[in-house]
């Protein structure tokens, strides 16, 4: 049987961040960018879940928070913590998924909120203007976990 793509449902889902401190970060997220709880809290263990992760005793704590601008079902934010992790620097320029994006009205407004909550600047806030005429604010900061975020704003 030939796969018909035209016929085949795709649909971006979620995006998973594992933190360190589960709660703390959601409640970041909640607190800067607005970010909702949505009523997907998990706590998952299980042989099913040892044999998807491929991580002995797995254990995963956490919840589901739906992006700004978007309805109550999708996409959210997944913001989990296993009871082991692995912690890894983080920098722009890794191979790999390298930030979240948020599009807000005022970009310094935000970026005094992210560092209020625990977050913290990266890079300088840069204004700039496109060949096209569309002008943009943008800042790379990080959420209160180091995890890299970006905060712009176009008119």
């Amino acid at each position: 049987m030939k796969f018909n793509r035209e016929n085949y449902m795709f649909r971006y889902a979620h995006t998973n961040i594992i933190a360190k401190d589960s709660q703390r970060l959601i409640k970041f997220y909640k607190e800067v960018f607005r970010c909702e709880s949505i009523g997907e809290k998990r706590d998952l263990r299980g042989e099913w879940l040892d044999r998807l992760t491929g991580i002995s005793n797995a254990h995963i704590v956490g919840e589901h928070l739906c992006l700004p601008g978007y309805e109550k079902d999708h996409p959210t934010l997944e913001i989990f913590s296993y009871d082991t992790m692995d912690d890894t620097s983080r920098v722009l320029n890794k191979c790999g998924i390298a930030h979240l994006a948020f599009e807000v009205d005022d970009v310094e407004m935000t970026l005094q909120l992210l560092l209020q909550n625990g977050g913290s600047q990266i890079g300088e806030l840069v204004k700039t203007e496109y060949e096209d005429g569309k002008k943009a604010v943008f800042v790379y900061a990080a959420d209160c976990e180091g995890n890299i975020v970006e905060i712009q704003s176009w008119s």
